[in-house]
């Protein structure tokens, strides 16, 4: 039988649905790149209610017009949304749990063709346990060591969702390391719902990182996101230590006013932000330091939009996704007053995106005239696309071979990215 994967959302998703697509080959089954299959999954997100609404609008199209397909739906829309998804007559239907357990799900279905509902009280669940050898969707692998959160910030649904903090132990992360890399992947990108919460009493994030670079041919460690509470003196220092840290850190703000921080129930204020940047800058005086924030939370003025947008400038980050506020029932923001006006929230997150692509272009043309070091990863018919250690996305015109590192001088500016050109000294 064949079957094809739908992936909403993060990371951690993407890593999901790579398990899902690894199990049922290694079963027997045939990925197909299309729709034209006889099983489809929809990993769902449900990160904002536009989100919620994709994924909801994704299930309905595929129903409509695979109408004799296998149907299986998972992930964080599904868990938030329970009675809806019900209604839809979805074959087999899951939360965040047993994703890793998609084959027996399945021929159970064809062994009785009653559908499946399975859901569970998403409190205190263990890790469940996820094992991939090789990620065919990318260059770069990602390694899921955690999932769960406990900060339960005002605006997000996903503590709901996804339940508490747990982690995948650090030997097993070890192990399915040292398979990826084997296995061709160079660069990991270490990947959670709250990945810097990862570890116990006997270790932490900065001890599986220090021993992930033991690992010989793994040349490039990344952080898919860390908040800044969990920059302490041990990981800096790390950092400092380490080169194969990958020279960048999503470090998300989510508001530049200290106001709206407490309103969101963050752990921090913009002096300890500041503070903990200028030590970043001071080990890695060129990283690059990419951020989120979310824009129209309930109680922002535009004064108050205008200090994040100042303190976004400020902080010099190299890239800024910006989120216009989505109301999530069950959080505690939905239920605040002083409520943004839709086109308030989309006016001011313009303004936001015109300022990210200002700080991009700045950043990246300070790295012109450089030699750096590119992982290809597309490749087309007369170039390859790349990025360096600091996520600076690289077009090259020549024919390179995928998975493998270049010397490449940069020379222009590209739209959204950076047009380079082969060394003397061309592949590492």
């Amino acid at each position: 039988m064949t079957f094809h994967i739908i992936t909403l959302g993060c990371k951690v998703n993407t890593y999901e649905s790579e398990i899902m697509r690894e199990l049922l080959e290694n079963a027997g089954y045939l990925y197909q790149d299309n729709l034209d299959t006889d099983i489809i999954i929809i990993n769902t997100c449900s990160v904002t209610d536009m989100a919620d609404k994709k994924s909801q609008k994704t299930v309905r199209r595929i129903k409509r017009d695979r109408k004799n397909v296998i149907l299986v739906v998972a992930g964080c829309s599904s868990e938030n949304k329970k009675e809806l998804y019900q209604s839809f007559d979805i074959d087999i239907l899951l939360g965040n749990k047993d994703k890793s357990n998609i084959v027996s799900l399945i021929e159970q279905y064809l062994k009785n063709q009653q559908p499946i509902t399975q859901f569970y009280y998403t409190r205190n669940l263990p890790f469940e346990d996820m094992t991939i050898n090789r990620f065919k969707s990318h260059t770069r692998a990602f390694l899921k060591i955690q999932d769960g959160c406990n900060n339960f910030c005002s605006y997000c649904i996903i503590p709901y969702v996804r339940g508490t903090i747990r982690h995948k132990s650090m030997s097993k992360a070890l192990e399915e390391t040292k398979t990826l890399v084997k296995n061709g992947h160079s660069e990991i990108v270490l990947t959670g719902i709250h990945t810097g919460s990862y570890g116990n009493d006997e270790y932490d994030l900065t001890d599986l990182i220090h021993e992930m670079s033991k690992i010989e041919d793994l040349k490039r460690i990344r952080i898919s996101s860390i908040e800044i509470t969990e920059l302490n003196d041990k990981f800096l220092n790390e950092l400092q230590k380490n080169p194969k840290i990958c020279n960048h850190l999503h470090i998300p703000l989510q508001a530049g006013s200290n106001f709206i921080l407490n309103k969101m129930n963050r752990k921090y204020d913009l002096a300890y932000f500041e503070e903990k940047l200028n030590q970043i800058r001071t080990i890695r005086r060129n990283i690059s330091i990419t951020t989120d924030i979310i824009v129209g939370h309930p109680y922002e003025t535009d004064n108050l939009f205008e200090e994040t947008l100042k303190n976004a400038q400020k902080f010099r980050f190299s890239k800024i996704h910006a989120f216009p506020y989505s109301k999530r029932n069950g959080t505690l923001a939905a239920q605040m007053d002083g409520q943004v006006a839709p086109e308030e929230k989309k006016k001011r997150n313009r303004q936001l995106v015109n300022l990210s692509n200002y700080l991009e272009q700045e950043y990246a043309k300070s790295f012109l005239n450089q030699t750096v070091e590119v992982l290809i990863e597309e490749v087309k018919n007369d170039y390859v696309i790349g990025h360096t250690d600091n996520y600076l996305k690289i077009k090259i015109e020549e024919n390179l071979l995928p998975n493998h590192y270049y010397q490449v001088k940069l020379i222009a500016m590209k739209e959204d990215m950076i047009l380079g050109i082969l060394t003397e000294n061309q592949e590492i």
